[in-house]
């Protein structure tokens, strides 16, 4: 997919990958463009992350090569590099990526950790948050730049989870996020640490379900106050052969209060292949106002690269359906 495809979806905004972006690019092609809303030619509202969580990702895991102090994170990209990733470093780059809303640098919360090692990430969380709002003072004043966004650790511990909110909250943001891996060991939703979160944000803090969700956990989390979310799956399920369906005939009659109100659509079952209807009579995307069942079936059992591409701009386009039922709060209201 590229940018006008996203547009055309009518998805409120994007999100980009401090990470990748700092490992791939650096910092001269970025402010050469002036910023990477230019680069990408994309003029809707765009959230940059941390970085942390793939930092964490790779350098936590069992085969991972690097170090988490309170320092920051070293890894290794390749077997002659090394880069050392800052709190400073991560909020450095990106306001130079000129987004419109920032991540501070967590260290995330395995979900496997004890009580102790979760205490652990907490406290550093703290401490690097701190780091990076003094680092973004240096640039803003709070409220007069891109908002600033504090994340949430602490995993299953509740106290934890409160613990690390109030002390964010004390250092000042713009809203928190709800970090870590939100299942629980149960392969559950977690929702208690998404309230404990909401219950201890100020009144006027915005709330960002980060890696947030499936249709039904975003719902959830909107009515407990959250306004933003930004999740791989509507893209990546695409890729797999796995569609969002609204289950009503149109737009108008879809009811997010339903028990089920979607299911998953899998076009290569032996009985779509002759089916000459869209996807969904309740979507108005590229592939369900000019493709068929048939047609798309016939294009994963070839395997061709088409397939994916509308099927991401149908699974995007249900998810920017599922924001205007909410009321489009974390595109219009929120994002400037």
């Amino acid at each position: 997919m590229d940018s006008l495809d996203i547009v055309n979806t009518q998805t409120p905004g994007v999100l980009v990958n401090t990470y990748h972006l700092y490992r791939e690019l650096g910092g001269g092609l970025i402010k050469k463009f002036g910023g990477v809303r230019k680069f990408m030619n994309f003029d809707g509202p765009i959230i940059s992350d941390s970085g942390g969580f793939q930092l964490m990702s790779l350098v936590k895991s069992k085969n991972g090569k690097g170090k988490v102090s309170d320092i920051g994170i070293s890894f290794y990209p390749s077997k002659k590099r090394k880069i050392l990733f800052t709190p400073e470093k991560s909020i450095d780059y990106q306001i130079k990526l000129k987004t419109d809303l920032i991540v501070v640098l967590d260290d995330f919360t395995p979900p496997t950790a004890s009580y102790d090692e979760a205490k652990v990430t907490v406290e550093r969380t703290i401490k690097w948050a701190k780091r990076c709002r003094e680092t973004y003072d240096k640039y803003y004043k709070l409220g007069d730049g891109p908002y600033l966004i504090g994340v949430v650790q602490g995993g299953k511990y509740g106290d934890l989870r409160k613990y690390c909110a109030v002390k964010l909250a004390e250092i000042g943001f713009d809203g928190l996020g709800y970090g870590g891996w939100p299942i629980d060991e149960n392969n559950n939703f977690d929702y208690r640490s998404a309230e404990i979160i909401a219950e201890c944000a100020p009144d006027d803090y915005l709330l960002y379900g980060l890696g947030v969700g499936k249709p039904h956990e975003i719902v959830n989390l909107h009515k407990m106050g959250y306004q933003i979310f930004d999740c791989v799956l509507p893209t990546r399920d695409a890729r797999h052969e796995r569609l969002y369906v609204y289950n009503e005939n149109s737009v108008k009659n879809i009811e997010l209060n339903d028990d089920k109100f979607y299911s998953y659509y899998v076009p290569s079952k032996q009985k779509n292949y002759l089916l000459n209807e869209p996807i969904s009579y309740a979507c108005d995307c590229l592939l369900c106002k000019n493709y068929s069942k048939a047609y798309l079936a016939h294009l994963f059992r070839i395997n061709d690269i088409s397939a994916m591409r509308l099927a991401s701009i149908h699974n995007l386009r249900f998810y920017s359906i599922l924001m205007e039922k909410l009321g489009r709060v974390a595109g219009d209201k929120y994002i400037k």
